[in-house]
């Protein structure tokens, strides 16, 4: 079983989530950047690892062996070999006996400290594979956390092209002879950097991001119909390619259609899935005529400006609301001020018919009586006897300030005796 094991995936497919590692290939990994050495177990080295995190045992020293992972790798630090150190010969054999009987893919005893006699005769016995890294648990674990992180990350492959735009990795997707490539060349002519063209090979990492890359064969290079096989990174330096990039929004290219719906306001979101991770997919239609590199650019931007907390869209939308709840809330006011204005209108118009009350009789007597306008007008007309003949009447009457049609008619004194 000797070297890396993976599941072949169909392009698009996810693959088997199954993926292994030997322990050989772990210890002879370039990455690792540790110096370990083998002690013992040489036949049990293509046992495979499927877990990218350690395990350090030291209860099940103890005879406590509940929660051990036989597919991790188990590491054996200071504290765990001055623990056997502190047993019997009796006792360490026992532990040893049971400790390598769980089946383990390997072991490995850190800071170069040699293991006691009886774990090595235990590991040839079960042919586990026991190691001594010259480095300290932290390193040590440090090193091939890294490396399983890598070597054991569920994997896919896609058709398609990924690119760094404004630090945003756009992958394109879309049908074979849509104009993935030009759109890449456009934009690698405007001081982007191509991935990966033709086959991208995606693989996931915590917590939740899925990574693009070329495949090796094909690094830094891209097919144009017409052009052949080109070399980016020899046609336009080497700041013109990168070898890796996460996927940060994914765009479909598809045939213009007039009688199909494209998203104008790009309120709502819709996610590709890769690697069970979603991310968000945007759909362009191409024709001719249309600047894709600009519109990619600006993609790109206004993934930018989402991630710093702005939806023009959603924005956009939440001030045309506001707007149409102010216009009807102001409709609202017009109409009740108009019918209130009516009303008091209407109330100034309506005469009253509640007479004014007479003034009281103290004020009647104390002035003098006042001929009205009319009894004057008559008396100009009448000649003087009947002037004279008002005058006599209107001296009887009291005075008030009141007007005429609210003075009793005045009744004439009775001749003294």
């Amino acid at each position: 079983m000797g070297g890396l094991m993976r599941t072949a995936a169909a392009v698009g497919e996810r693959p088997d989530p199954k993926v292994v590692i030997s322990t050989a290939a772990l210890v002879a990994d370039a990455d690792l950047g540790v110096a370990m050495r083998r002690v013992a177990g040489e036949r049990g080295t293509g046992r495979p690892i499927r877990h990218p995190r350690v395990q350090k045992s030291g209860l099940a020293l103890a005879g406590h062996s509940y929660g051990v992972v036989p597919a991790r790798v188990q590491i054996l630090g200071e504290t765990e070999v001055s623990y056997l150190d502190s047993l019997s010969g009796e006792g360490r054999s026992e532990a040893a006996r049971s400790f390598f009987a769980l089946g383990l893919s390997c072991v490995v005893v850190t800071s170069n400290r040699e293991p006691p006699r009886a774990f090595v005769t235990a590991a040839e016995a079960t042919d586990t594979p026991l190691y001594v890294s010259e480095s300290r648990s932290s390193q040590t674990i440090n090193a091939i956390h890294a490396v399983l992180d890598d070597r054991l990350a569920p994997q896919t492959t896609l058709h398609g092209v990924l690119l760094d735009v404004f630090g945003i990795g756009v992958l394109l997707l879309g049908k074979s002879g849509i104009g993935k490539s030009e759109c890449a060349l456009e934009l690698v002519l405007r001081g982007h950097r191509l991935v990966a063209d033709d086959i991208v090979r995606c693989d996931w990492r915590p917590p939740g991001v899925v990574f693009g890359s070329a495949a090796n064969l094909l690094r830094h290079h891209i097919e144009a119909r017409g052009l052949g096989v080109l070399n980016v990174k020899a046609l336009f330096g080497v700041t013109s390619v990168r070898d890796r990039k996460s996927i940060d929004i994914v765009v479909r290219l598809v045939e213009w259609d007039d009688a199909a719906q494209y998203d104008r306001l790009g309120v709502e979101d819709t996610f590709h899935t890769i690697l069970d991770c979603a991310i968000r997919e945007l759909t362009v239609p191409v024709r001719p005529g249309r600047d894709m590199g600009s519109i990619l650019e600006v993609a790109a931007r206004n993934e930018l400006l989402r991630r710093t907390g702005s939806h023009a869209a959603r924005d956009f939308m939440g001030r045309l609301e506001q707007q149409l709840i102010h216009r009807g809330a102001g409709a609202t006011s017009d109409t009740s001020g108009d019918a209130g204005s009516a009303s008091t209108a209407a109330d100034l118009r309506a005469p009253s018919h509640t007479p004014a009350p007479p003034r009281p009789a103290a004020a009647r007597t104390s002035e003098p009586p006042r001929a009205s306008q009319h009894e004057a007008q008559g008396g100009a007309t009448t000649g003087a006897t009947t002037g004279a003949a008002a005058n006599s009447a209107s001296s009887a009457v009291p005075r008030s300030s009141e007007s005429s049609a609210w003075i009793p008619a005045a009744k004439p004194r009775e001749e003294e005796q």
